[in-house]
């Protein structure tokens, strides 16, 4: 096992939390590498100086005779968002799935593939080792930038784009100019674009194709709107169950588990319905799990779904299939709440409130409230640059396109909201936090039926709530 180090004045804290822990690795047998031409700390070793003397011969065929399509090429950790994260096992089989999904989705060996995404990232990964395996011409970005994004892909003549759904949304907020359209990207590969940021997108930026699919790092199961169907992740068909059995389910948000008939047994969702994505294990669609994680990679598997014994992957997601057979993503189960005999679905409400003029992002979340059952929506929300909170039209797009159930009552406003390495929103710390403003800083707002308005949270109206003499 080996650890690498990348040697810049921006990274040498990473050096430092290695260090913190380089006797303990060096026990474990660990080799650690630092890309620079020498390193004072005993025990690393400059990985610049080993290359240098690396022979240019090819390998030789005895040092591969183990390996197998089957066997652990590299792990990618999950994002965290929901706990710490976790090692999933890709092996060459995978890897070679994942870098053909370029060329499924339309990239040939003449494109410039533009990544602004970390190549810790499955999105980012994929799109490189894909660019190797064709030899396509990478333009590899060391951070997302949305200001640079368009004169980047100008500069180095860009063909495709990689994303996920929030660099798109980023760019969609950024100031209108009168050269959006002055580019050469034709194709958009990533996935987690939303609906209404796919139509704003296109009609800012140009006829660009987008190729949006659904996949995770540890599943043994993708889908890909080839179609251009905007806001599908793809569709329904013989053969996607064929070679990757996978049913929607449905599933109790409550209990946070599928629901189950009188023999035990999973009930398959009705189309237009959100269930629970699962894909069966099979000896063609495996599922190796978590690197030294037995109790995670158990936690993923569920059993017995429509027969004794079988065993599917918990994707976590909830989708749905409409009658055109297209499937659409709905939420992570974690993500969806259950308030007033309903489910809330969270990017839904996050979509209706950043369509106010005042509102640059939001993330939406359940809270408990005393003597209640399920959780009140709460989203907190950042401000556009310049603008000052708006709550009468916050309130008109939460009354007039979300239902009753499903209108945050309680609003926090944060000067930036905190989101993980690749742009998702954390909300257990925020959950955690509640709406109560003798702990929270910010300002708080509460959904007021009486004024038909966001009202400040006042601990006069948070006692009235918490005590149930203000019903909500």
């Amino acid at each position: 096992t080996s650890i690498y180090v990348k040697a810049s004045k921006t990274t040498l804290y990473l050096q430092d939390a290695v260090e913190e822990v380089l006797p303990s690795l060096l026990e474990q047998q660990v080799t650690v590498f630092i890309l620079a031409d020498s390193c004072k700390t005993a025990g690393v070793q400059s990985f610049r100086d080993k290359m240098s003397k690396a022979s240019s011969d090819p390998l030789p065929k005895e040092l591969r005779s183990h390996i197998t399509l089957q066997s652990p090429v590299t792990y990618i950790y999950t994002s965290g968002t929901t706990g710490l994260p976790k090692a999933a096992v890709i092996t060459h089989s995978k890897l070679w799935a994942m870098s053909w999904l370029l060329f499924v989705a339309g990239v040939n060996s003449n494109d410039v593939i533009y990544i602004s995404l970390p190549l810790y990232h499955s999105v980012g990964f994929l799109g490189f080792t894909g660019a190797i395996d064709k030899g396509i011409t990478v333009a590899l970005k060391s951070k997302f930038s949305a200001s640079q994004f368009w004169d980047d892909c100008r500069r180095y003549n860009v063909t495709v784009i990689l994303y996920i759904g929030e660099i798109m949304r980023y760019l969609c907020n950024k100031p209108k100019k009168l050269n959006d359209k002055d580019h050469n990207v034709r194709l958009a590969i990533g996935n987690g674009i939303r609906a209404a940021v796919w139509s704003d997108f296109i009609r800012r930026f140009g006829n660009v194709q987008i190729r949006e699919f659904y996949g995770a790092t540890e599943a043994n199961f993708s889908l890909l709107n080839y179609s251009g169907k905007i806001g599908a992740v793809g569709r329904d068909s013989f053969l996607n169950r064929k070679t990757s059995p996978y049913s929607l389910i449905k599933y109790d948000t409550d209990k946070g588990e599928p629901f189950r008939d009188s023999s035990g047994l999973c009930i398959e969702a009705a189309k237009g319905e959100p269930g629970l994505l699962v894909s069966e294990i099979t000896p063609r669609a495996p599922f190796l799990g978590y690197l030294g994680d037995l109790k995670q990679t158990e936690k993923k598997r569920l059993h017995n779904v429509f027969k004794k014994g079988d065993t599917y992957i918990n994707s976590g997601d909830l989708l749905y299939i409409d009658e055109d057979d297209f499937i659409y993503f709905v939420d992570r189960v974690g993500d969806t709440f259950r308030w007033k005999g309903e489910n809330v679905a969270t990017t839904e409400v996050a979509d209706v409130i950043t369509l106010a003029d005042c509102i640059k992002d939001a993330n939406v979340y359940g809270v408990k409230v005393p003597g209640q059952e399920g959780r009140v929506g709460m989203a907190a929300v950042a401000l556009r640059d310049g603008l000052k909170f708006d709550s009468a039209d916050v309130f008109k797009q939460v009354e007039n396109l979300l239902p009753a159930y499903a209108r945050p009552r309680f609003l926090r406003i944060q000067s930036c909201l905190d989101v993980t390495g690749t742009f998702k929103h954390m909300k257990v710390k925020l959950m955690e936090e509640g709406f109560n403003p003798n702990q929270i800083a910010d300002p708080l707002y509460f959904l007021s039926e009486k004024e038909k308005d966001y009202i400040p949270l006042t601990l006069e109206i948070f006692d009235s709530v918490t005590s149930g003499n203000i019903q909500i």
